[in-house]
């Protein structure tokens, strides 16, 4: 079978937020291309001898990533270069040009499992992918084994990362969490291992809500998981019960975090807790805007490149 390649001119500074964007928008797998000079010690990494000749570093690099032709429809790239467009708000993506062209008969879905390994998230939380096996594992480690599917979440992302830690630091036993874009479902079973008494996780796309169930069953957590948007659909939100968890944990764009910073104002019990990342810096002062103006105190503020996580008490 081949495959539809997308490939988009960019800026190298915007690489990691558009390869967000595109995983919340459900594309599977990217390549990007940059003239970064390779260090010596990520040479080592590759076991390569000689480096590369890459050429000046002009800023320039380009996000590559493939649709099966049966389901590449117009409305969907269309979708996708708007919300790439929308990227300027926060940096400078470059002039976002996209070149289509088709490849050979290529496993492009799942190509990128063999550069996944396992990692540490936390000190002492393992996530190794479902086909791998984790070895000589130190007694205590909590060892979560995931397969995001289509959907965002492997845990090696600066703010999943960051929403794990502060989980490990803030989570005390018995509390209930509410996980809102739960993706791969990783901070739900992250939450139910540190010791939640119930997770209640909700995503609006059906293939997180998929993926979220599978990886729960292949960690032997149960938690409920729900589609639906809390935003845009009134009764879903009311239905979730949003005023009886103890700790929101939402790993999603600033853009959502800013409005949904006002439903969980009205609704969250005082003392509960809402730890939130996917937050470019250039967006920080607009997030704390939005957290302090409906209620919250904000007690940490951590960074991770230019990613920013949030922790704030109602």
């Amino acid at each position: 079978m081949k495959w539809n390649k997308y490939r988009i001119k960019t800026r190298t500074q915007a690489v990691d937020m558009i390869s967000y964007t595109l995983a919340e928008m459900g594309i599977e797998g990217i390549e990007v291309e940059d003239r970064i000079p390779i260090t010596e010690e990520e040479k080592k990494a590759m076991f390569i001898d000689m480096l590369p000749d890459l050429g000046d570093d002009d800023g320039t690099a380009f996000v590559s990533f493939y649709i099966e032709p049966e389901k590449d429809h117009p409305e969907q790239i269309a979708d996708i270069m708007a919300a790439l467009e929308g990227l300027r708000e926060f940096l400078d993506p470059g002039e976002l040009s996209m070149e289509r062209t088709q490849t050979a008969d290529l496993d492009w879905i799942n190509n990128w499992k063999q550069f996944w390994k396992p990692f540490y998230a936390d000190e002492h939380i393992l996530i190794r992918p479902s086909w791998e096996e984790a070895e000589d594992v130190p007694e205590g480690t909590v060892v979560i084994s995931l397969d995001p599917g289509t959907a965002f979440g492997t845990g090696a992302h600066h703010t999943t990362k960051m929403c794990i830690h502060q989980l490990v630091k803030y989570l005390q036993k018995d509390n209930t969490v509410f996980d809102v874009g739960c993706g791969s479902g990783i901070l739900s079973i992250v939450s139910k291992k540190l010791g939640a008494g119930s997770v209640f996780a909700v995503d609006i796309d059906p293939d997180a809500v998929s993926a979220s169930a599978e990886n729960a069953a292949r960690n032997d957590t149960v938690f409920e998981v729900r589609q639906g948007d809390i935003l845009g659909d009134a009764a879903f939100a009311e239905s979730c019960g949003i005023g009886s968890f103890d700790v929101v944990v939402a790993n999603i764009f600033s853009t959502i975090i800013i409005p949904l910073a006002a439903v969980l104002g009205r609704e969250m019990k005082p003392g509960s807790l809402f730890i939130c990342s996917g937050i470019m810096d250039t967006k920080e002062e607009a997030v704390k805007d939005a957290l302090e103006e409906n209620g919250f105190q904000v007690l940490e503020i951590n960074r991770s490149d230019e990613w920013v996580s949030f922790t704030a008490r109602h």
